[in-house]
C-alpha cells in the first residue's frame, strides 16, 4: 500500500477503537491507583476546610482501618513542593497510611484546589496542622510532619506556629532558615530527619553548598545538628526522648526524584516508626505506592488516546467533514537544506528556554493581569520560540504545504475533542478520586479560581503553537516517509534539543556533582517536563495533520491542552 493509499484510508475509516481503548486504559489505571491508595482498608477522602482569613484549604485525607474516635492513631501532615499539588505526596501518604497513620496531604495555598495566593498564611501549614489536630481519629500526642522542598518550609511554619503540637518531622529536599523558613537550631525543630539527595538541584539555595554531596559540610546544617564538624550520614545526633534528635540521609537521586525513590520514602517511614508511638511494624522496604504511579501513568496515556480518538470520530460528522484532507508533504526527500531546517527548529526551543524563563522572571512577575509566574515563563518561551520559528520559515523554510482549515470548525472540533478527554478525567475523579499523572507530569481538573488564568493565557499560548506546528507539518514533512517515520521525525524535531540540553546538564551533574544551571535550579527541574509534553504535542500534530492536511486543528487542541495543563498544575501568586 502506498503512502497516498494509507492517507486515504486514514480519512475514510474512523478509528473508534482508539477512544475505546483510551477509556479502557483510563478506567483500568484509575482502578489500580484507587486500589493501591485504599490498600488494607484505608479510606481516602477529598476534603475542604477553612484556613486563616477564611481561605478555603484542600486536602486528601487518608484514614487507615485502625484509626477511629475510640482508638485514635498517630497523624501526619504531608505537604508537596512548589508548583505541585497534594497528589505529589501520594507515595509517602500511601506508605504512612499502610503503617496505621492518619495522613492529611494538603494543597498549599495558591496550589491545586486551595485558595489564596501562593506563599500566604505560612504556605497553609499552620492551617493544615490545626485541621489534623481537630480530627477525632487522630492521637493529638503523636503527630508527625513531612514536607518536600517548599513543603518543608510549610511544615516548619506549622511547627513554629504550634511548637508543642508535633513530635517529629521529615524534611525532603528542604531546609531550615533563609530564604523562607524559620532558623533551625540544635533544639528546634523537634526530632528532625533531613533527606537531602546526592543530586539535589537546590543545594545552594537550601544549605549554601554548590555540590549537594558536600551538604554534610554546610555550616548552616552543622549548626542545626549541634556539631562543628562534617555531619555523618545515617548517624542519629541528639536524643529522641528530649526532642533534639537529628539525622541526615542522602539517597542517590535528584530533588524531584524523591517522589520516585523507595529509599527516600523508606527513610521517612523509619523515622516516624522511631519517633511516633502507635504505628504498626511494617518494614520500610515493604512498599506498594509505585503501582499507584503506574496506574495514573496508564491513565495519562489513555487520556491522550481519548482526545485523538474523539477527534477522529468527530471528524466524520457532517459539520466537520469539510476539514478532511489528505496530507501534502513539503519535500520529496531529506536534503541538506532539510537537515539545516531540522537542526534549527529542534535547537531553538532549547536554546531559548533559560533566556526566556529568566527574562519572564525579571520582566513579567505575577500580577493581577498575569497571575501565575510559571505560566508567564512558559508563555514567553512559547511566543519567543514561535517568533524565531516564523523568521526561520520565512527565509529557510520554503513554501508551506499545510492547508488552511476553517477556523470556526477547527475551534469547535478542538474544543469537543479536548472536552472528551477532560470528561474522562472528571469521571475518574468522581469514581476513584484520581487524576492522570506520572511523576512531574500531571493532568488535573482546574480549580474554580484557575479558569480566569486559563482565559488569560489561552490566546497567546495557542497562537504560539499555531505558528510552531505550521512549520512542523508544512515545511519539515517528507513525501517518502511512512506514517511511523513521520511521527518519529516530528517527535525528534520537538524534543531532540531538550533531550541534548537535559542530557548535558544531568550528565555533568551526575559525573562531577555540580549543576551547571545552578543559576536557575527551578527552571532546570521544570525543563524535565518538556520532553514528554513536547512528545505528546508532536503526536497530536501529526495525527491531526494526517486527517486534515492542516496544522490548525492540532494547534488549537495543543494550545488548549497546554494552557489547561500549566494553569491547573502551577501556583497562582495573585
Amino acid at each position: 500500500m502506498t503512502n497516498e493509499q494509507r492517507n486515504a484510508d486514514l480519512i475514510a475509516k474512523p478509528r473508534r477503537w482508539l477512544a475505546i481503548a483510551g477509556l479502557a486504559l483510563v478506567l483500568a489505571g484509575a482502578l489500580l491507583a484507587h486500589s493501591i491508595r485504599t490498600a488494607g482498608g484505608t479510606e481516602v477522602s477529598d476534603i475542604r476546610f477553612d484556613g486563616a482569613d477564611g481561605t478555603q484549604m484542600s486536602a486528601l485525607l487518608y484514614v487507615p482501618e485502625n484509626a477511629t474516635a475510640e482508638t485514635p492513631a498517630p497523624g501526619i501532615l504531608a505537604v508537596h513542593g512548589y508548583i505541585n499539588s497534594r497528589e505529589m505526596q501520594d507515595g509517602f501518604a500511601i506508605e504512612f497510611a499502610r503503617r496505621g497513620y492518619v495522613v492529611l496531604s494538603i494543597d498549599q495555598t495558591g496550589h491545586g484546589y486551595s485558595g489564596g495566593p501562593a506563599f500566604a498564611n505560612g504556605f497553609g501549614g499552620p492551617d493544615g496542622l490545626r485541621h489534623l489536630l481537630s480530627l477525632p481519629m487522630v492521637d493529638k500526642d503523636q503527630i508527625g510532619l513531612e514536607g518536600h522542598s517548599m513543603g518543608g518550609w510549610t511544615i516548619l511554619a506549622a511547627a513554629k506556629a504550634m511548637p508543642d503540637a508535633y513530635q517529629s518531622m521529615v524534611l525532603q529536599g528542604s531546609s531550615t532558615g533563609a530564604p523562607f523558613a524559620p532558623e533551625g537550631s540544635p533544639d528546634w525543630p523537634r526530632n528532625l530527619s533531613l533527606v537531602f539527595s546526592q543530586y539535589d538541584e537546590f543545594s545552594q539555595l537550601m544549605w549554601g553548598m554548590d555540590r549537594p554531596l558536600n551538604t554534610p559540610d554546610s555550616e548552616k546544617l552543622q549548626s542545626v545538628f549541634g556539631t562543628d564538624s562534617r555531619v555523618i550520614e545515617d548517624k542519629i545526633y541528639g536524643d529522641i526522648a528530649a526532642g533534639t534528635a537529628r539525622t541526615l540521609h542522602q539517597p542517590a537521586t535528584t530533588h524531584p526524584g524523591n517522589h520516585l525513590s523507595t529509599a527516600s520514602i523508606g527513610y521517612a517511614v523509619d523515622w516516624f516508626a522511631a519517633t511516633l508511638d502507635g504505628g504498626n511494624n511494617l518494614p520500610a522496604r515493604d512498599q506498594i505506592w509505585f503501582w499507584k504511579e503506574i496506574g495514573t501513568g496508564v491513565g495519562l496515556i489513555g487520556f491522550v488516546m481519548i482526545v485523538l480518538g474523539m477527534f477522529d470520530i468527530l471528524l466524520r460528522l457532517p459539520f466537520f467533514v469539510p476539514l478532511q484532507g489528505a496530507p501534502v508533504p513539503a519535500v520529496e526527500q531529506r536534503s541538506r537544506s532539510w537537515w539545516t531546517l531540522f537542526a534549527i527548529n529542534t535547537a531553538t526551543p532549547a536554546l531559548l528556554f533559560f533566556p526566556a524563563f529568566i527574562a519572564a522572571f525579571l520582566l513579567l512577575p505575577a500580577s493581577a493581569i498575569l497571575p501565575q509566574a510559571i505560566t508567564n515563563q512558559v508563555t514567553l518561551w512559547a511566543l519567543a520560540t514561535a517568533g524565531i520559528g516564523l523568521i526561520i520559515s520565512r527565509f529557510l523554510g520554503g513554501p508551506s504545504t499545510t492547508g488552511s482549515a476553517n477556523w470556526l470548525q477547527s475551534i469547535l472540533l478542538a474544543l469537543a475533542a479536548v472536552a472528551a478527554g477532560y470528561a474522562a478525567l472528571l469521571l475518574v475523579d468522581l469514581l476513584f478520586q484520581t487524576d492522570f499523572r506520572f511523576w512531574v507530569v500531571a493532568v488535573k481538573l482546574p480549580a474554580a479560581g484557575q479558569w480566569l488564568p486559563i482565559a488569560i493565557y489561552l490566546v497567546p499560548i495557542t497562537l504560539a503553537f499555531v505558528v510552531t506546528l505550521r512549520a512542523l507539518t508544512g515545511s519539515l514533512s517528507v513525501k517518502s516517509d511512512g506514517t511511523c517515520k513521520r511521527y518519529c521525525a516530528a517527535i525528534l524535531t520537538m524534543t531532540a534539543g531538550f533531550m541534548v540540553m537535559i542530557g548535558l546538564i544531568y550528565g555533568i551533574f551526575f559525573a562531577a556533582g555540580t549543576l551547571i544551571t545552578a543559576f536557575d535550579p527551578l527552571s532546570t527541574v521544570v525543563a524535565l517536563q518538556f520532553v514528554p509534553i513536547l512528545t505528546a504535542i508532536a503526536i497530536i500534530a501529526i495525527f491531526t495533520w494526517h486527517r486534515t492536511n492542516s496544522h490548525r486543528p492540532g494547534a488549537l487542541m495543543v494550545g488548549l491542552m497546554v494552557t489547561l495543563y500549566v494553569a491547573a498544575g502551577t501556583a497562582t501568586q495573585v
